[in-house]
C-alpha cells in the first residue's frame, strides 16, 4: 500500500478546521445579533429565506430530540473512523474522498462543540424540559428556509457541510463504485490518486 501524499493531510485539515471555524463563528454572531430563544425571522428574501435562532437537541433536521449524548458519542466514533480510514487505510489517496470527508469532519466538529455545551448557553425561564440556568447541550441553528408554506427545519453551516460531504460520497460511489471492474476504472482510480 502506497503512502498517503502529504498534500492530502493539508487539504483535509484545512477543510475540517476552516469549516468548523466558519460554522462556530456564524453561530456565535447570529445568536449574539438575533438573541435567543423564539426570535422572529430576519428575512433576507421575505417568506423564503432568512435567519432565526433555535436549538436542536437531536440530530440533522431535528431527528432524535433529546438523544444529545447518543449523537455526541456517535459523532466522536465517526470522526475517529474518518481519520483512520483516510490516513491509516489510505483512502486519502483519492482527492474526492479527502474533500468529502473533510466536509463531514468539519460538520461533525462544529455540531459536537455545541452538543458538549461549549458555547456557554444556559436554558431560559419557561422552557418545559429544563430549569433556568442549566447548561444547554444542544446544537445552535440559525438558517431558516421556507418551501412554499412548509418551514424547513432550521439548520446551520455544519449541517450544510455534512450534507455536502454526504452528496460527494454518494457521487463518488456512483462514479467509482468498483474501479477494479475495468481498465478504465483502474485508470480513473490512478488518475484520482495522482
Amino acid at each position: 500500500m502506497r503512502a498517503v501524499p502529504p498534500n492530502r493531510y493539508i487539504v483535509f485539515s484545512f477543510i475540517a478546521v476552516a469549516g468548523c471555524v466558519i460554522d462556530l463563528a456564524t453561530k456565535s454572531w447570529m445568536f449574539g445579533h438575533l438573541g435567543w430563544p423564539n426570535t422572529p425571522v430576519w428575512w433576507i428574501i421575505p417568506e423564503v429565506f432568512g435567519f432565526r435562532t433555535s436549538e436542536n437537541t437531536g440530530a440533522l433536521f431535528g431527528f432524535g430530540q433529546g438523544w444529545v449524548w447518543v449523537f455526541s458519542a456517535l459523532s466522536v466514533v465517526a470522526a475517529v473512523g474518518i481519520v483512520v480510514w483516510l490516513f491509516y487505510a489510505g483512502a486519502a489517496r483519492d482527492w474526492l474522498l479527502t474533500i468529502a470527508l473533510g466536509c463531514v469532519t468539519a460538520g461533525i466538529s462544529g455540531n459536537l462543540y455545541d452538543r458538549f455545551g461549549l458555547h456557554g448557553l444556559k436554558w431560559y425561564p419557561g422552557h418545559p424540559d429544563h430549569l433556568p440556568g442549566e447548561p444547554v447541550y444542544a446544537v445552535r441553528d440559525w438558517i431558516h428556509v421556507m418551501i412554499g408554506t412548509y418551514a424547513w427545519p432550521t439548520f446551520n453551516i455544519a449541517d450544510s457541510l455534512l450534507v455536502c460531504g454526504a452528496i460527494l460520497l454518494v457521487w463518488h460511489a456512483l462514479l467509482y463504485g468498483d474501479p477494479g471492474k475495468s481498465r478504465n476504472g483502474q485508470a480513473s482510480a490512478a488518475k484520482r490518486e495522482g
